[in-house]
């Protein structure tokens, strides 16, 4: 039991929100100081590892970032409460490294790279109530200082506590205090549909929350996760470090000569440093990387902060919450390198991205002027990672591949003319994220066959080799044949196109000459669960933003060389899946069950669908009906067809590694 002073007893919605927003500021802080050690992690088959360390260092850098995505999930968790109880979240924070006093004495924030010393700060910052875990070298605070006095002040003040666990306690007696006072509706006076939840943001753990019971449960998994967990259960924080810390000594104790990461900076900063203990950063290179991704940072709050701004359900909320995530995918990259290249040629080790934040991250007012400036920046963001003064590398290609898609979906899927409508129907909120940026086909190796009727259109890529064409038309696709293949004109037009329809991959398409209409969109957009295999989907197809046609095979078992298309890999790696998921509670028939279907394939995550669909088994049986789903992508979700999170615990990648 936490035993608080008449001080600190929480005694106003003012002085719980003033708690609520340190916080979000303590969550967002150790989330920055875990992706800043894991980024500084070599990783590179040419990092001068074996391959036992090269293990090693990856296994470390996947749990590491998985503990930041979590307090991630932990930073959501505090804004949603903040949301209920009528406040506005807390979306900046101060620059790192804090000044004292910014949280107490033992709480000391800094960047620094991955480390003996940084994991056992680690450790000490996620320590239960009670442990005997001292700090890292170097990081415990040069002095002690009291911030909360015995003395209750109608102006809210800090308070002290030992561990991360003590202070939510607190804050959850507080909240108790406040229903006991008010009663739940009273207290709980926010707009849930500001807030975020996981029909905007794949994050763990993210719901609404609408009362105390919701709000203490949040608390209690932020706890239980690590921040001063009650039990060193095996999936905290503190015991993942921990794991690490016993890894790393026995690796040392094999090659005492074993460097794990790259000699990143300590608190790297980008203009002329103010106070000692600071890295100026003054390479050209290493300043232009760690501009960018701070930018790239900068936006991101930006749109989270919105997201908050804009009542659900709503294309801007959805949208700006994706844009953000998205974002990640370009600062990861920049980050790595950041963490090797040289910071200055007047100080030995290298730079690291410094994490700064905008003066004010405030939610700009919901309406064009603030979509005008998220696709303005989106469109400099992609431009200068066009710029950097640098040759050019995996990690630079990836990061300006991702700036230029998410610069396309931002102008694609932001309205500059009007303002946004309060509650748009699923399929014309869809339909704004989905907009296709161009006219474009689907980029590959296409085959167009000219027929008297119509021109047949064969590509090759995402033919999963169904056999519908072959069995069904065997005059026109001529099986294991030297030479053209491919005979339109010896079958009846209107035959094949019924034949072109059963294609489940939409590798044959066509288009008539004989003035019929082409193929139209399906009357009702279909996700079939094939068995051992892919998704088969059906409808009027966006992926990645892109037009796709009506028909489309995507990998679910994750080993497809063509992601997000099938391959047939699922052979190769006897892939074990039933087509038969059970039925699921959402089955309630949609008011709509057509209209545009967006397939956003997450970066080493699932398939984020939006738009009408009906999930069917391979017999047809109804799976479930939805108009905002996450479909497994890594073949180990635990309750397939839905992504589960398996993803990061497996550390799937969806794209080759980035080198260089």
């Amino acid at each position: 039991m936490v035993r608080l002073t008449s001080a600190q007893t929480i005694t106003s919605r003012e002085q719980l929100l003033h708690l609520l927003y340190e916080a979000a500021e303590l969550e967002h802080c150790l989330m920055c100081t875990y992706l800043y050690a894991a980024f500084s992690l070599k990783t590179d088959e040419d990092d001068g590892l074996d391959a036992d360390q090269l293990a090693a260092t990856r296994r470390w850098r996947r749990a590491i970032v998985q503990v930041a995505i979590e307090e991630m999930g932990h930073l959501v968790a505090v804004w949603n409460i903040t949301s209920a109880l009528g406040g506005a979240p807390r979306i900046g924070r101060l620059n790192l490294p804090l000044d004292p006093g910014a949280l107490p004495a033992s709480v000391v924030v800094r960047l620094a790279p991955f480390n003996a010393a940084t994991l056992q700060h680690f450790i000490f910052l996620e320590r239960p109530a009670g442990s005997a875990e001292a700090d890292g070298e170097g990081f415990a605070a040069g002095h002690g200082f009291v911030r909360d006095r015995p003395v209750r002040r109608i102006t809210p003040m800090p308070m002290d506590y030992d561990t991360v666990g003590t202070f939510y306690a607190a804050i959850g007696q507080g909240l108790r205090d406040m229903v006991g006072q008010w009663g739940e509706a009273a207290t709980f006076c926010g707009d849930p549909a500001l807030q975020l939840s996981a029909a905007e943001a794949a994050l763990p753990g993210i719901a609404r929350v609408v009362c105390s019971r919701t709000a203490l449960a949040a608390f209690d998994t932020i706890v239980t996760q690590g921040e001063g967990a009650a039990a060193h259960a095996a999936e905290s924080h503190y015991r993942r470090f921990a794991d690490i810390r016993r890894e790393l000594a026995a690796a040392r104790a094999a090659a005492p000569d074993f460097e794990p990461a790259f000699p990143a900076a300590t608190n790297p900063v980008l203009r002329s440093p103010q106070r000692e203990g600071r890295v100026w950063i003054e390479d050209p290179a290493a300043a232009a990387v760690v501009d960018l991704a701070n930018s790239v940072y900068g936006l991101m709050l930006r749109l989270l902060a919105y997201a908050y701004a804009v009542p659900a359900p709503d294309a801007d909320k959805t949208l700006a919450a994706d844009l953000a995530l998205g974002l990640m995918h370009a600062f990861v990259p920049l980050a790595e390198l950041a963490a090797r290249l040289p910071a200055s040629p007047r100080v030995a080790g290298n730079a690291g991205v410094s994490f700064i934040t905008l003066r004010d991250a405030a939610a700009l007012p919901p309406g064009p002027a603030a979509r005008r400036m998220f696709c303005e920046r989106f469109e400099q963001l992609a431009d200068a990672a066009r710029q950097l003064p640098l040759p050019a590398s995996a990690r630079t290609q990836a990061a300006s591949a991702v700036l230029d898609a998410l610069a396309a979906r931002a102008l694609a899927g932001f309205d500059l003319g009007t303002l946004a409508p309060a509650a748009p129907e699923p399929a014309a909120a869809v339909a704004a994220v989905a907009a296709p940026v161009a006219a474009a086909p689907v980029p590959g190796t296409i085959e167009h066959i000219e027929g008297r009727d119509l021109t047949l259109i064969y590509e090759g890529r995402r033919c999963i080799h169904a056999r519908f064409c072959v069995t069904g038309a065997p005059t026109v696709f001529l099986a294991n044949v030297q030479g053209p293949w491919i005979h339109p004109d010896t079958l009846d037009v209107e035959r094949l196109v019924e034949i072109a329809h059963a294609c489940p991959s939409g590798a044959i398409r066509y288009a008539r000459r004989d003035g019929r209409p082409d193929e139209p969109p399906p009357p009702v957009n279909l996700m079939t669960v094939r068995e051992a295999g892919p998704y088969a989907f059906r409808g009027d197809l966006r992926i990645d933003g892109e037009p796709a046609g009506f028909r489309a095979t995507l990998c679910r078992c994750g080993a497809s060389r063509n992601k997000p298309f099938c391959d047939g890999s699922h052979h190769a790696v006897a892939f074990a899946a039933s087509g038969e998921p059970p039925t699921g509670s959402q089955t309630a028939m949609l008011a709509t069950r057509d209209g545009p279907l967006a397939i956003e394939p997450q970066p080493n995550g699932p398939l984020h669908v939006r738009g009408n669909i009906e999930i069917v088994s391979g017999t047809g049986r109804m799976v479930a009906r939805v108009t905002d789903v996450r479909l497994c992508r890594c073949g180990a979700s635990g309750d397939k067809p839905f992504c589960d999170g398996s993803h990061a615990r497996i550390g799937f990648v969806s794209e080759p590694a980035a080198g260089g």
